[in-house]
C-alpha cells in the first residue's frame, strides 16, 4: 500500500471516528487552536509590530507584565530568530515548545486512538497526565510569578 493511500485511509477512519468519539473532537479543536497560534505568529511581524492583540495589563498600568513580549517572541521563533525571541520574553521558547509538542501529541495520540482501540482506556490518562506535566514545566515561571504576586 502506498503512503498516500495509508494517509487517505487514516483520514477516512479519523473522520468516521470523529462523529462518535469525544476525545478525537477535543484533539481536533486543540490542534486547531495551536495551528491558529502558530499562524498568528507567522502572519504578524515583530518588525512592524502590527499585532492586533495587545497586553491589557500594560495598557491599564503602563507597566509590562510577566508575559509581555510573548507574541513578539513567538513570531521571532517562527522566523528562526531565537536569540531575539529570548530578548522579548525569556520564557517564550519554552512556551512555544509547549504548543509545538502539544500539536505533535494531538496528532500522534489521535493516530494511536484510532489504530489501537484496545488501548484507549490507557491512552487518555497518559495524555492527560503528560499534558499536565508538560504544562507545569512550560508555564512554571508564570505560575510561580502568579503565586508570588498574590
Amino acid at each position: 500500500m502506498t503512503q498516500s493511500k495509508k494517509i487517505s485511509n487514516f483520514i477516512s477512519e479519523y473522520v468516521s471516528s470523529l462523529r462518535r468519539e469525544q476525545y478525537l473532537k477535543i484533539n481536533l479543536i486543540l490542534a486547531g487552536v495551536i495551528v491558529l497560534v502558530i499562524a498568528y505568529s507567522g502572519i504578524f511581524s515583530p518588525d512592524t509590530n502590527n499585532y492586533p492583540v495587545v497586553c491589557i495589563h500594560q495598557k491599564l498600568t503602563g507597566e509590562p507584565c510577566f508575559s509581555c513580549g510573548l507574541s513578539h517572541s513567538f513570531s521571532l521563533i517562527v522566523r528562526g530568530r531565537i536569540a531575539e525571541a529570548y530578548e522579548w520574553n525569556r520564557y517564550g521558547l519554552q512556551v512555544f515548545f509547549f504548543f509545538f509538542f502539544q500539536l505533535l501529541i494531538r496528532i500522534s495520540f489521535s493516530w494511536f486512538f484510532i489504530k489501537y482501540p484496545g488501548n484507549r482506556k490507557r491512552l487518555i490518562p497518559i495524555d492527560i497526565g503528560g499534558s499536565i506535566l508538560l504544562f507545569i514545566v512550560a508555564f512554571y515561571p508564570f505560575l510561580k510569578n502568579l503565586i508570588i504576586s498574590l
